[in-house]
């Protein structure tokens, strides 16, 4: 285990980091129904003034990003119609929200409670700034049945520091006008590598700018969302288990797993476009209607259905190269910074969010996943089963990566993993790809 003085510097490289718009969309895409505010909207945070306090009620303090704000608002405002004491949200931007409440931190004036990516917990509570709420989570009768990857990032040392908030799993989403017309059986998505390359291969021979795949070349967070899966459904990794070293040149998945994107580059059944997509095209290409397979979230589920009905698709587990699946398990945790001056109040309400008419009546009902395993199966997934196929995803096959410096190897856009793909899959140079890979998350791992 790294000592104290490490980890906290470890915590600040990566706090201090101001996350792109991008990676914000895809490492914990919010659902469809709560879509992140567009620019123009999203230039400071924003404040939902609490209900009148009766009775010498508390104010609790909740900060969250502003994807979330059209799922939570509800929550909130029957929360403090029914309680004496008021939860008063703060609407962060995504892009903003890291920066911020670090700074918050350092300046010891934090929230009572706050949901911040998964991805960055491990850090905050080996940096000491959350509560210690492992017996408070694990009195919770529905413990057990929480998102294991959300328990596991919100976990330090032994001890529960946040529990699930939002919940995301990567699947591949397939258009079936598309598989229809290049004689493919609709209800029959690929399960292998070689059978995503022969249907892109079909559907990019339908030609008039159709094509078989999309993927953003440039945008890092996306591919760790999208792209980790496929190796680890092929049994391979590029981080230990214990999050201290690098795995990815002794990891032959890694290899394959970039060879057959670069295959589907070099013989064009990707668009050129792909190349220097940083994000903002990630799920848009495919509600042109010309493209036959992406990786996505169940956000993309909502989407399709409320804005191109048209387009008639299907949602399949990210296949390994011989048939085994896998998905990222994305969103937010959500845990009590130290310092909160309302403790038992913030635990109450976060018990309250994780009740079953919550995430059945606010979460599923809005196109969410339930964060709890035991509501996977409910009367809105049961209407369209394909939420079914993305929470078992991420309930059963879910990995996310836990070490601290994730940002620094994921999701910077300058950083060694996007490097990696675009060397080996743009510039053909696998081998040498993964030698740098290798080599510069050793260096990022074992820094001093």
């Amino acid at each position: 285990m790294n000592n104290s003085k490490n980890l906290r510097r470890n915590f600040l490289s990566m706090a201090t980091v101001v996350l792109a718009v991008a990676m914000t969309l895809t490492a914990c895409a919010p659902p469809a129904a709560a879509p992140a505010a567009k620019p123009a909207e999203a230039a400071k945070a924003t404040e939902a003034p609490a209900a009148a306090s009766e009775g010498g009620g508390k104010t609790v303090t909740f900060w969250s990003r502003d994807g979330f704000q059209q799922i939570v608002n509800p929550v909130i405002e029957a929360w403090n119609k029914a309680h004496k004491d008021q939860i008063k949200p703060t609407f962060i931007p995504g892009d903003q929200f890291v920066q911020k409440f670090s700074t918050a931190l350092a300046g010891g004036d934090v929230p009572d409670l706050v949901a911040v990516d998964l991805i960055y917990v491990p850090a905050y509570s080996a940096a000491g700034q959350m509560t210690d709420i492992t017996d408070l989570a694990k009195s919770l009768p529905f413990f057990d049945k929480l998102s294991p990857s959300h328990v596991r990032l919100g976990s330090y040392d032994g001890k529960v520091y946040a529990l699930p908030f939002n919940a995301e799993g990567s699947v591949l989403i397939y258009n079936k006008n598309l598989f229809k017309k290049a004689g493919l059986d609709p209800e029959k998505p690929p399960t292998t590598w070689d059978e995503m390359y022969q249907a892109a291969k079909k559907v990019t021979a339908l030609g008039d700018g159709n094509y078989g795949f999309y993927f953003s070349g440039a945008c890092a967070g996306c591919n760790a969302f999208t792209f980790l899966p496929y190796i680890w459904a092929s049994g391979g990794d590029v981080i230990s288990e214990d999050g201290k070293s690098a795995t990815v040149a002794s990891s032959k998945p890694v290899k394959d797993a970039l060879e057959f994107y670069k295959k589907m580059w070099d013989e064009k059944l990707i668009p050129e476009s792909a190349k220097a997509d940083s994000g903002s095209d990630f799920f848009n290409t495919f509600t042109s209607g010309k493209i036959g397979m992406v990786g996505t979230g169940a956000f993309g589920i909502a989407t399709m259905k409320k804005d191109h009905p048209d387009i008639e698709f299907g949602i399949s587990p990210l296949p390994g190269k011989d048939g085994k699946s896998s998905s990222f398990a994305g969103g937010d945790c959500i845990g009590i910074p130290k310092g909160s001056k309302n403790v038992k109040e913030a635990f109450e309400f976060l018990t309250f969010f994780l009740n079953e008419d919550v995430q059945v009546e606010n979460l599923a009902k809005a196109g969410g996943l339930p964060l709890r395993l035991d509501l996977v199966d409910n009367k809105y997934s049961k209407a369209d089963p394909r939420y079914i196929t993305v929470a078992n995803a991420m309930f059963k096959e879910g990995r996310t990566p836990y070490l601290l410096p994730y940002n620094e190897i994921f999701n910077d856009g300058n950083g060694p993993w996007l490097a990696m793909i675009q060397k080996a899959v743009f510039d053909g140079k696998v081998d040498e790809a993964i030698a740098d890979g290798q080599e510069a998350f050793t260096k990022i791992l074992t820094s001093k």
